[in-house]
């Protein structure tokens, strides 16, 4: 009997183009836009500029595009430059299901090999899924401590399983990059994020990189454990692997489908808050200036997102509770804009922040069918107390927007970064992914 890599393995090698649904296709396109339009964004930060051409001068045959910019580089290093813009904005996708943050664990490595081999629309179609796949699989399978932050280690198992579809490899050789990936994983604390240290962004990065070169790896003869995934990810990045969850339900949907969209630019542990309290917001419509105190009481989040001292840079903004709060009343909303140091300069923000109290029970509508993960009482000046509640944040599974909101977000988050029309054109590739000879048709729209 086959264990579960085998399962896995098997997997990677087997599904093709023509085992997908049509809503399958729509759902790894919709996902390839949205992180197509993180990167974009978040290439703009001045780190990342310097990044890019860090990478293209230490690059040798420059293959793959480095997004946003008018520079490529060698695949492993824009891998590492794409997936490090990417998050750069907190805005990239991700799945509640398992894996973090998928997309940009894995698109990008899939995307820059893709690139390089000039693959055709299906075969990157292919390469994103099954690696969104594996890795959310591997992602749910894991325990990790406490102290790990649930991002980018996992990306060298997803990166290494696209890799390996794009290159034909069998279920054998699939397993043997696979567990070459996985020995190869980062481990990341928490910390930088609510410090705001931005090597932080660097997670998805370096996890991208070490999948594209698990391949190489391979072709070289190197050899890895028989199975690495239990190894690090039950001993060392967790403290519990199971390998009956990465398999359970494999072959009976895809986790591409159950992903969630972020409309807020923040950690993902902030949307259910922000949503309680700017869905209250719109419907009393008070004015930040008449509240009192915000308390909010939710499922699950990190300690060192609770409160605090006021963030100093806009990292840690995206890691605080109480400023995503209390900038979201203020400014009514909570986008890109509420998190840069003009919002956090805001002396209105600053002062509602101290007022935001943040309390975890994790037993906050257990008992209920759908129960809310979070629940917000808005205390007002005139004595009135205003309560909101969030079951499924807005853009998650269960829970959709029209795909019309996902178009907006695109265009919104790359308006300085490249004009009306050719996000029209971006937009138009994406949609016909499953039509284009070559993916470099795509990634020549992205490149300046």
């Amino acid at each position: 009997m086959s264990d579960y890599l085998d399962r896995l393995s098997d997997f990677v090698s087997e599904t093709g183009f023509e085992d997908l649904s049509p809503d399958a296709i729509a759902a790894v396109k919709d996902v390839t836009l949205d992180t197509l339009g993180a990167i974009v964004a978040g290439s703009r930060e001045p780190e990342n500029r310097s990044l890019a051409r860090l990478a293209a001068e230490r690059s040798g045959t420059p293959a793959a595009t480095i997004l946003g910019h008018e520079l490529k580089a060698e695949p492993m290093l824009a891998t590492l430059v794409n997936a490090t813009a990417g998050v750069a904005l907190e805005m990239d996708e991700g799945n509640r299901f398992g894996g973090g943050h998928p997309a940009i664990h894995s698109l990008p490595g899939a995307l820059a090999v893709g690139e390089e081999m000039g693959a055709s629309g299906r075969r990157f179609i292919e390469s994103v899924l099954v690696g969104y796949e594996i890795e959310s699989r591997v992602g749910s399978a894991t325990r990790p401590r406490s102290n790990v932050h649930s991002h980018g280690h996992w990306g060298t198992v997803g990166t290494a399983a696209s890799v390996a579809k794009l290159r034909g490899y069998n279920a054998g050789q699939v397993r043997a990059v696979i567990n070459l990936a996985a020995s190869m994983s980062p481990a990341n604390s928490w910390t930088p994020a609510f410090q705001g240290a931005t090597i932080r962004n660097l997670y998805p990065g370096r996890s991208g990189l070490q999948g594209v070169l698990a391949a190489h790896l391979y072709e070289c003869g190197f050899t890895g454990l028989d199975d690495a995934p239990s190894d690090v990810f039950g001993t060392i990045i967790g403290d519990h692997f199971d390998p009956e969850v990465a398999v359970e339900g494999l072959g009976d949907g895809y986790r591409i489908q159950q992903n969630y969209f972020k409309f807020y630019a923040c950690c993902r542990q902030n949307h259910a808050p922000l949503q309680a309290v700017l869905q209250l917001h719109e419907r009393e419509q008070f004015s930040s200036s008449d509240v009192e105190s915000v308390e909010v009481t939710t499922r699950h989040m990190v300690r060192g997102m609770i409160g605090g001292e006021y963030p100093s840079n806009m990292l840690g903004a995206k890691f605080n509770a109480s400023y995503a709060v209390a900038a979201a009343l203020v400014r009514g909303n909570a986008d890109v804009t509420a998190f840069r140091p003009e919002a956090m300069s805001d002396g209105r923000i600053r002062d509602l922040a101290s007022r935001v109290r943040v309390t975890v029970d994790p037993n906050l509508g257990l008992a209920e069918k759908d129960g809310p993960f979070t629940r917000a009482v808005v205390h007002l000046t005139d004595g009135r107390a205003l309560e909101g509640a969030c079951t499924i944040v807005a853009g998650d599974h269960g829970n959709r927007l029209p795909r019309q909101e996902l178009l907006d977000k695109f265009r919104f988050l790359n308006e300085e970064a490249i004009d009306a029309s050719r996000a029209d054109r971006v937009i138009e590739t994406v949609d016909r992914l499953e039509q284009l000879e070559d993916v470099r048709e795509l990634t020549s729209l992205l490149g300046g």
